[in-house]
Protein backbone atom coordinates (compact mmCIF):
# COMPACT_ATOMS: atom_id res chain seq x y z
CA UNK A 1 0.00 0.00 0.00
CA UNK A 2 1.22 3.39 0.07
CA UNK A 3 3.50 2.96 3.33
CA UNK A 4 5.84 0.92 0.84
CA UNK A 5 5.87 3.36 -2.08
CA UNK A 6 8.35 5.88 -0.25
CA UNK A 7 10.25 8.22 -2.87
CA UNK A 8 13.30 10.13 -3.11
CA UNK A 9 12.85 13.18 -3.21
CA UNK A 10 13.58 14.53 -7.09
CA UNK A 11 12.70 17.39 -9.39
CA UNK A 12 9.90 19.29 -8.03
CA UNK A 13 8.22 19.60 -11.28
CA UNK A 14 7.74 15.68 -11.39
CA UNK A 15 7.93 14.74 -7.72
CA UNK A 16 4.07 16.02 -7.47
CA UNK A 17 3.16 13.32 -10.55
CA UNK A 18 4.78 10.74 -8.81
CA UNK A 19 2.36 10.90 -5.36
CA UNK A 20 -0.11 11.58 -7.62
CA UNK A 21 -0.04 8.27 -9.74
CA UNK A 22 0.61 6.22 -6.58
CA UNK A 23 -2.38 7.86 -4.64
CA UNK A 24 -4.34 7.25 -8.16
CA UNK A 25 -3.45 3.95 -8.98
CA UNK A 26 -4.76 2.86 -5.15
CA UNK A 27 -7.79 4.41 -5.83
CA UNK A 28 -8.52 2.50 -8.62
CA UNK A 29 -7.33 -0.57 -7.64
CA UNK A 30 -9.63 0.04 -4.42
CA UNK A 31 -6.59 -0.01 -2.10
CA UNK A 32 -8.27 2.94 -0.65
CA UNK A 33 -11.65 2.86 -0.63
CA UNK A 34 -14.84 5.36 -1.35
CA UNK A 35 -15.19 8.11 1.16
CA UNK A 36 -11.91 6.95 3.23
CA UNK A 37 -10.36 10.54 4.35
CA UNK A 38 -6.86 11.03 2.98
CA UNK A 39 -4.55 13.58 5.35
CA UNK A 40 -2.00 15.44 4.04
CA UNK A 41 0.12 14.92 7.10
CA UNK A 42 -0.16 10.67 6.80
CA UNK A 43 0.54 10.26 3.02
CA UNK A 44 3.22 12.85 3.35
CA UNK A 45 4.85 10.43 6.04
CA UNK A 46 4.17 7.34 3.71
CA UNK A 47 5.81 8.74 0.97
CA UNK A 48 8.29 10.33 2.38
CA UNK A 49 7.61 13.83 1.11
CA UNK A 50 6.55 17.22 2.14
CA UNK A 51 2.95 18.61 2.18
CA UNK A 52 3.40 20.51 -1.06
CA UNK A 53 3.44 17.75 -3.85
CA UNK A 54 0.68 15.98 -1.59
CA UNK A 55 -1.64 19.22 -1.97
CA UNK A 56 -0.70 19.76 -5.40
CA UNK A 57 -1.93 16.01 -6.06
CA UNK A 58 -4.68 15.74 -4.49
CA UNK A 59 -5.79 19.08 -6.48
CA UNK A 60 -4.93 17.29 -9.77
CA UNK A 61 -6.75 14.22 -8.44
CA UNK A 62 -9.66 16.07 -8.12
CA UNK A 63 -9.93 18.09 -11.20
CA UNK A 64 -9.78 13.73 -12.13
CA UNK A 65 -13.11 13.23 -10.34
CA UNK A 66 -11.30 10.36 -8.18
CA UNK A 67 -11.56 12.84 -4.97
CA UNK A 68 -13.31 15.59 -3.45
CA UNK A 69 -11.58 17.99 -1.45
CA UNK A 70 -14.43 19.05 1.56
CA UNK A 71 -13.50 22.55 3.21
CA UNK A 72 -12.07 22.29 6.59
CA UNK A 73 -12.01 18.02 6.31
CA UNK A 74 -9.82 17.63 3.32
CA UNK A 75 -9.83 15.24 0.83
CA UNK A 76 -12.05 12.54 0.56
CA UNK A 77 -12.19 9.16 -2.06
CA UNK A 78 -15.01 8.98 -4.29
CA UNK A 79 -16.79 6.10 -5.62
CA UNK A 80 -15.82 4.67 -8.99
CA UNK A 81 -18.31 3.97 -11.31
CA UNK A 82 -18.18 1.39 -14.04
CA UNK A 83 -21.18 3.50 -15.93
CA UNK A 84 -18.80 6.32 -15.74
CA UNK A 85 -15.67 4.54 -17.28
CA UNK A 86 -17.94 2.66 -19.93
CA UNK A 87 -19.42 6.42 -20.79
CA UNK A 88 -16.07 7.89 -20.85
CA UNK A 89 -14.12 5.37 -23.38
CA UNK A 90 -17.58 5.16 -25.53
CA UNK A 91 -17.22 8.92 -26.18
CA UNK A 92 -13.33 8.50 -26.40
CA UNK A 93 -13.45 6.03 -29.09
CA UNK A 94 -15.87 8.09 -31.71
CA UNK A 95 -14.46 11.29 -30.59
CA UNK A 96 -10.51 10.81 -30.80
CA UNK A 97 -11.54 8.73 -34.39
CA UNK A 98 -13.06 11.71 -35.56
CA UNK A 99 -9.80 14.10 -34.32
CA UNK A 100 -7.16 11.86 -35.80
CA UNK A 101 -9.41 11.37 -39.25
CA UNK A 102 -9.15 15.24 -39.30
CA UNK A 103 -6.14 15.29 -38.03
CA UNK A 104 -3.54 12.44 -40.10
CA UNK A 105 -3.87 14.94 -43.79
CA UNK A 106 -2.24 17.81 -42.19
CA UNK A 107 0.75 16.65 -40.11
CA UNK A 108 3.65 17.74 -40.72
CA UNK A 109 7.49 15.30 -41.53
CA UNK A 110 8.28 16.88 -37.87
CA UNK A 111 5.15 15.70 -36.69
CA UNK A 112 5.86 12.43 -38.04
CA UNK A 113 9.44 12.47 -37.04
CA UNK A 114 7.96 13.19 -33.55
CA UNK A 115 5.71 10.37 -33.70
CA UNK A 116 8.20 7.52 -34.75
CA UNK A 117 10.50 8.44 -31.96
CA UNK A 118 7.42 8.55 -29.39
CA UNK A 119 6.84 4.74 -30.72
CA UNK A 120 9.98 3.71 -30.10
CA UNK A 121 10.80 5.33 -26.62
CA UNK A 122 7.65 3.16 -25.70
CA UNK A 123 8.85 -0.34 -27.24
CA UNK A 124 12.25 0.63 -25.26
CA UNK A 125 10.65 1.94 -21.93
CA UNK A 126 11.17 -0.41 -19.20
CA UNK A 127 9.38 2.56 -16.83
CA UNK A 128 5.58 2.62 -16.33
CA UNK A 129 5.60 5.90 -15.40
CA UNK A 130 7.77 6.91 -18.43
CA UNK A 131 5.86 4.94 -20.75
CA UNK A 132 2.56 6.25 -19.70
CA UNK A 133 4.49 10.50 -20.42
CA UNK A 134 5.57 9.07 -23.83
CA UNK A 135 2.09 7.54 -24.64
CA UNK A 136 0.03 10.94 -23.45
CA UNK A 137 1.67 12.69 -25.94
CA UNK A 138 1.63 10.27 -28.82
CA UNK A 139 -2.20 10.81 -28.64
CA UNK A 140 -1.93 14.54 -28.34
CA UNK A 141 0.33 14.68 -31.11
CA UNK A 142 -1.81 12.16 -32.68
CA UNK A 143 -4.90 14.89 -32.92
CA UNK A 144 -2.86 17.96 -33.07
CA UNK A 145 -3.66 19.26 -36.72
CA UNK A 146 -7.31 18.40 -36.00
CA UNK A 147 -8.92 22.07 -36.95
CA UNK A 148 -12.29 21.42 -34.91
CA UNK A 149 -12.15 23.32 -31.32
CA UNK A 150 -14.69 22.13 -29.91
CA UNK A 151 -13.99 18.55 -30.27
CA UNK A 152 -10.90 19.18 -29.38
CA UNK A 153 -12.52 21.01 -26.03
CA UNK A 154 -14.41 17.72 -25.37
CA UNK A 155 -11.66 15.31 -25.76
CA UNK A 156 -9.55 17.43 -23.27
CA UNK A 157 -12.37 17.70 -20.92
CA UNK A 158 -12.59 13.40 -21.00
CA UNK A 159 -9.16 13.00 -20.37
CA UNK A 160 -9.45 14.99 -17.50
CA UNK A 161 -12.40 12.52 -16.44
CA UNK A 162 -10.05 9.44 -16.44
CA UNK A 163 -6.42 9.92 -16.11
CA UNK A 164 -4.09 7.48 -19.00
CA UNK A 165 -3.19 5.18 -16.05
CA UNK A 166 -4.34 1.77 -17.66
CA UNK A 167 -0.90 0.38 -17.47
CA UNK A 168 -0.28 0.53 -13.96
CA UNK A 169 -3.55 -1.39 -13.63
CA UNK A 170 -4.14 -3.61 -16.54
CA UNK A 171 -1.81 -6.68 -17.18
CA UNK A 172 -0.15 -6.62 -20.44
CA UNK A 173 -0.97 -3.19 -21.59
CA UNK A 174 2.13 -1.98 -22.22
CA UNK A 175 2.87 -4.36 -24.50
CA UNK A 176 -0.38 -5.05 -26.36
CA UNK A 177 -0.31 -0.78 -26.98
CA UNK A 178 3.14 -1.18 -28.45
CA UNK A 179 2.11 -3.28 -30.87
CA UNK A 180 -1.58 -1.07 -31.66
CA UNK A 181 1.01 2.12 -31.78
CA UNK A 182 3.50 0.89 -33.94
CA UNK A 183 0.58 0.17 -36.30
CA UNK A 184 -1.06 3.12 -35.82
CA UNK A 185 2.20 5.14 -36.96
CA UNK A 186 2.31 3.10 -40.16
CA UNK A 187 -0.96 4.21 -41.12
CA UNK A 188 0.23 8.18 -40.45
CA UNK A 189 3.01 7.92 -42.10
CA UNK A 190 1.08 6.91 -45.37
CA UNK A 191 -1.09 9.11 -44.86
CA UNK A 192 -4.08 6.75 -44.19
CA UNK A 193 -6.41 8.95 -42.35
CA UNK A 194 -9.29 6.48 -42.33
CA UNK A 195 -7.17 3.18 -40.99
CA UNK A 196 -5.73 5.82 -38.68
CA UNK A 197 -8.65 6.64 -37.21
CA UNK A 198 -10.20 3.48 -37.00
CA UNK A 199 -6.60 1.80 -35.41
CA UNK A 200 -7.54 4.63 -32.85
CA UNK A 201 -10.43 3.82 -32.08
CA UNK A 202 -10.12 -0.05 -31.68
CA UNK A 203 -7.13 0.92 -29.44
CA UNK A 204 -9.19 2.98 -27.27
CA UNK A 205 -12.13 0.43 -27.17
CA UNK A 206 -10.11 -2.46 -26.15
CA UNK A 207 -8.42 -0.40 -23.75
CA UNK A 208 -12.11 0.44 -21.96
CA UNK A 209 -13.35 -3.12 -22.20
CA UNK A 210 -10.35 -4.25 -20.32
CA UNK A 211 -10.47 -1.67 -17.49
CA UNK A 212 -14.38 -2.54 -17.24
CA UNK A 213 -13.33 -6.29 -17.04
CA UNK A 214 -11.23 -5.41 -14.21
CA UNK A 215 -13.11 -3.14 -12.05
CA UNK A 216 -15.91 -5.66 -12.68
CA UNK A 217 -13.93 -8.64 -11.16
CA UNK A 218 -12.91 -6.40 -8.10
CA UNK A 219 -16.74 -5.95 -7.00
CA UNK A 220 -17.17 -2.62 -8.47
CA UNK A 221 -20.43 -1.48 -10.03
Amino acid sequence: MLEKNRLMIENRDTLHLKVCNIIREAILKGELKPGQRLKQSDLADAMGVSRMPIREALQKLEAEGLIKLEPHKGAVVKSIEVGDIEEIYALRTELEKMAVYQSVEHLTDEDHQQLTTLVEQMEASEDVDEFIRYNIEFHRLLMKRSSWERLNSFISTLWNGLPQQTPHILKGQKETSNVEHRSILNAVLNRDKETAANLVSNHISRTGNMLVKRLKEEGKK
